[in-house]
């Protein structure tokens, strides 16, 4: 028997060098390489790349920013920031986590459980 694929995980990609101007909701995971300047809704984890922009909103479960973020973030589990990531806002997570040469400008909320407002996970994750 061959490798099962896992058809229910969604992965979308925005590439580097491209431009988006505009809100994006997604389900699955979602890996921004490029420059998105609007509103993000995941119900799973946000990744900010070491190319990526983002100035705007930002709802999801789970979120590492490698790269640059602008604005306002709301992550219901873990946020985590890497030493490449230059984050300028407010955050409101349950967890945070940040590497040594991470650059952090704004507030932190961390009050409660779960941060209130970001997106319910699915519930059916098989993580």
């Amino acid at each position: 028997m061959g490798k099962q694929i896992d058809t229910d995980k969604k992965e979308n990609k925005i590439a580097p060098g491209t431009k988006i101007k505009g809100d994006i909701e997604a389900n699955g995971d979602i890996r921004i390489d490029g420059t998105v300047e609007g509103n993000i809704i995941s119900k799973e984890r946000v990744i900010i790349w070491t190319t990526g922009v983002v100035k705007g909103e930002v709802k999801c479960t789970n979120c590492d920013i490698y790269g640059s973020f602008d604005g306002k973030l709301v992550v219901n589990e873990l946020l985590s920031l890497k030493a490449s990531s230059k984050l300028t806002g407010d955050i409101k997570t349950s967890k945070l986590s940040i590497e040594p040469g991470a650059i952090f400008t704004g507030s932190c909320d961390m009050g409660g459980k779960t941060a209130q407002g970001a997106p319910a996970p699915s519930g059916d994750n098989k993580k």
